[in-house]
């Protein structure tokens, strides 16, 4: 028989697990953070999101080497825009025959244009969560929690941002020459606890 014992101060703890045809409900002690992902059926320090890029979550000890991704994947695509924008320009197009050659460079120069609009999009989203000290997730909690808080005439600011320098050195470590390492991983903890705004004051 399974019993289930559940505390009232420990708020959003309950998880539902479904196995088959059953639901059951249990009581999971997560530390701060940590959410259960729906795909990987299991749960995810500090979990960002599950990208299907990396078919995998993206959480505390993979997020530094998802960030690195982006940044060489923003890099490489500006990169080969600017290639192949240079080379259509100063291509002689004056003898004839060429206009298949031209649809072939117009069309790659703006797959590789759209392709760095929307890679760095993404890196710049998260590098206001790095400097921030968020998650996606956490974000998206922070905008009903900021609703709510200031619906009761409070105002609310994310637990974990204490600065932007640290906590640039919480995600990608303190020495800036391995920041773009991505197998520079020594500066991860247990990812259990978490410096706060009350820890810093």
């Amino acid at each position: 028989m399974l019993k289930i014992l559940l505390l009232p101060q420990i708020k959003n703890q309950r998880k539902m697990f479904y196995n088959q045809n059953t639901v059951t409900n249990v009581l999971h002690i997560n530390p701060p953070r940590t959410h259960h992902c729906r795909v990987c059926k299991r749960c995810i320090l500090r979990m960002d999101h599950h990208c299907l890029w990396i078919n995998n979550c993206v959480g505390y000890w993979n997020y530094k080497a998802f960030f690195n991704l982006i940044l060489y994947a923003t890099i490489g695509s500006i990169h080969s825009s600017v290639i192949v924008i240079s080379c259509f320009r100063q291509k002689d197009w004056n003898y004839s025959g060429t206009t298949p050659l031209k649809i072939f460079y117009l069309a790659c120069g703006l797959m590789m244009l759209a392709l760095s609009v929307t890679l760095g999009t993404l890196l710049g989203w998260h590098i206001y969560l790095i400097t921030h000290n968020m998650t996606t997730i956490e974000y998206y909690e922070g905008i009903r929690a900021a609703w709510l808080a200031k619906k009761s005439g409070l105002s609310y600011r994310h637990p974990f941002d204490i600065s932007v320098y640290k906590n640039i050195t919480l995600v990608l470590g303190p020495n800036t020459l391995r920041w773009f390492c991505p197998t520079s991983m020594s500066h991860l903890k247990d990812g259990v606890s978490f410096p706060t705004l009350r820890d810093s004051s």
